[in-house]
């Protein structure tokens, strides 16, 4: 009978396990997440095995990137089935802390990458990428990985990771792995367990939206008039609410000059929106020929 994976609830466990791995000259990879797992999250933990001997994920629902009325107690939380499908993937040890571990009791410090912090999703949600870069700082410090792999879907976010990582000297590779999607679109989420049958079938409006954007600035169409073609798509999908559309350089995530886009240019277009109760976030890179 095989046995279930790994797992270690404190830094000292860890620290002794992957010392034992680094003495053998062992690669580590390192996969954050907050649980509630799906192919996503399976295929980062695919990606740091294609570069890595061994992989560390850890699961962790990070309060500080939850704010007041937000859904940190309903968020799901379902560590063994996680754990099984963790293993499935071939990941070698799941890192299960409790709040204690990561935030110790009198716990002062955090990080905030200015600028990059405050755009887009960091508007509505300025506690966001405030907790998510001192989580995974935290956990850096704790798993001292070689790799560490994270989800394009989350844009945003993985670009913050990379200048917190670069700015604070951690010798970390970082990897942003493609998205993964549903058979209509709809990237693979967490919160997609929210939606009600009928808030599904007009999720996949998010994508496609994005998609036919790209499509249209790739062929010259001026920013302006794309951007708001898919705007006006989304409500007729159903959306309540879009927080933005819009497209940016692809590092720092400012936004792009209205008019048509330059031969050669890249960029990224990036939208967010609230399809009953659950927000939904997607993006997609672009290139003018």
């Amino acid at each position: 009978m095989k046995q279930p994976l790994a797992r270690t609830t404190t830094r000292a466990d860890l620290r002794a396990i992957i010392g034992d791995w680094r003495q053998a000259g062992l690669r580590i990879g390192f996969v954050p997440t907050m649980g509630a797992l799906h192919e996503g999250h399976l295929s980062l933990v695919g990606a740091a095995l294609e570069t890595c001997d061994r992989v560390v994920a850890s699961i962790f629902v990070n309060p500080t990137q939850f704010a007041p009325g937000e859904d940190l107690d309903v968020y799901p939380r379902m560590l063994d089935e996680d754990c099984d499908k963790l293993q499935a993937a071939g990941c070698h040890l799941a890192y299960c802390p409790t709040e204690e571990e990561m935030y110790p009791e009198g716990s002062l410090t955090n990080i905030r990458v200015e600028t990059l912090s405050d755009l887009l999703d960091g508007g509505p949600r300025p506690h966001f990428f405030y907790g998510v870069a001192t989580i995974v700082a935290r956990l850096f410090v704790h798993v001292r990985p070689d790799v560490a792999v994270f989800g394009q879907k989350d844009y945003q976010q993985l670009q913050i990771i990379k200048r917190m990582t670069r700015d604070l000297g951690f010798e970390i590779a970082i990897i942003g792995a493609p998205t993964i999607r549903d058979a209509d679109g709809l990237a693979q989420s967490s919160r997609n367990l929210y939606l009600t049958p009928e808030d599904r079938r007009g999720a996949s409006g998010l994508f496609a939206s994005l998609h036919r954007a790209r499509a249209r600035i790739e062929a010259g169409t001026p920013f302006e008039i794309a951007l708001a073609e898919a705007r006006d798509y989304l409500t007729q999908c159903g959306f309540s609410k879009v927080d933005y559309v819009t497209a940016t350089h692809p590092e720092t995530l400012q936004t792009l000059p209205d008019g048509q886009a330059a031969k050669g240019t890249e960029g990224r277009l990036l939208g967010a929106g609230w399809m009953g109760k659950t927000r939904l976030i997607d993006n997609i890179a672009f290139r003018r020929p």
